[in-house]
């Protein structure tokens, strides 16, 4: 079986986890952050447990492994958005810096984690740089996109650029928008979700024009979604293989756009999980491998 990291839309092979029980814990740790981390309300954590296990099991009956980061008192409950604090590449993790200064600690777990299973380390960001993992996509196996917004830096990208260029690996820059402001949950992957080699979710009112010419350039066609389904985080769509698509229900009409691009959709309920921490299935996890046979 051959596999890559340098890939959005393949069959996913391994991807690890941060359950609410191991990222939240328990109810009061949600009562003692939710605020400060500027969630929409207040998640219930027994209700996020039955949401994740529902999210946790359509992946394994995708015939993905699923391997969940070590509980810690030392993530905060936006942990359990793991793709931020990590890179992956064919050649070792990167470690990122977060943009968000609270989420300090998560790149250093997630480096502590993946070198205690053998996870080559290939680099890491350091300050003043700073990245987060939901600004980078890869468009195809040679080609990484990488926001410049609130949370990635011009010091992260000359990083990450000067990282993986000895590997013949090119990296795009997107400018983000200002749009809601610092404070704000926005990432690159809040308006581009790779489905396929050639299909992408997208939501053209905040996509530079810039990059989504690059796309269109590269042969890509867009799932365009609608004003009324982007706070509702219909363009966070996690690709489980080629046009097999995980998303937030709720979202009928990109639903219906996926369908007719010819992707099989699969949903799951993520109020207090997704919603209300403003993280859909592509932040709730980090992919490691895809299969490319």
């Amino acid at each position: 079986m051959n596999t890559t990291s340098h890939s959005e839309f393949h069959p996913i092979n391994t991807v690890y986890i941060n359950p609410p029980a191991h990222s939240w814990i328990s109810q009061q740790t949600i009562n003692d952050q939710w605020r400060a981390l500027n969630y929409l309300s207040q998640p219930d954590f027994s209700k996020a447990i039955d949401e994740y296990r529902i999210f946790k099991q359509l992946m394994k009956e995708s015939s993905v492994e699923v391997i969940p980061f070590e509980s810690s008192r030392h993530f905060g409950i936006d942990s359990i958005y793991c793709r931020d604090a990590s890179i992956a590449t064919d050649y070792g993790m990167i470690i990122c810096n977060m943009g968000k200064g609270v989420r300090s600690s998560e790149p250093v777990l997630h480096e502590s984690m993946f070198e205690e299973r053998n996870i080559p380390i290939l680099g890491k960001i350091q300050a003043p740089g700073t990245i987060e993992g939901g600004d980078v996509a890869w468009v195809d196996q040679k080609t990484l996109a990488v926001a410049h917004g609130y949370r990635t830096n011009q010091s992260g990208f000359e990083q990450l650029t000067s990282i993986l260029s000895p590997f013949g690996i090119q990296t795009i820059q997107v400018q983000l928008p200002h749009y809601k402001g610092p404070d704000d949950v926005f990432h690159l992957m809040s308006v581009f979700s790779p489905v396929d080699k050639d299909l992408a979710v997208i939501y053209s009112p905040l996509m530079p024009v810039k990059f989504r010419n690059f796309l269109l350039d590269l042969g890509y066609a867009f799932v365009e979604v609608p004003d009324d389904e982007f706070d509702s985080l219909g363009c966070n769509v996690l690709a489980l293989g080629p046009r097999k698509c995980m998303m937030v229900s709720n979202n009928p009409k990109t639903r219906s756009k996926l369908e007719s691009a010819g992707c099989t959709v699969l949903e799951y309920e993520g109020k207090h999980i997704s919603l209300l921490g403003g993280g859909g299935p592509t932040c709730l996890t980090r992919p490691i491998t895809r299969i490319i046979n």
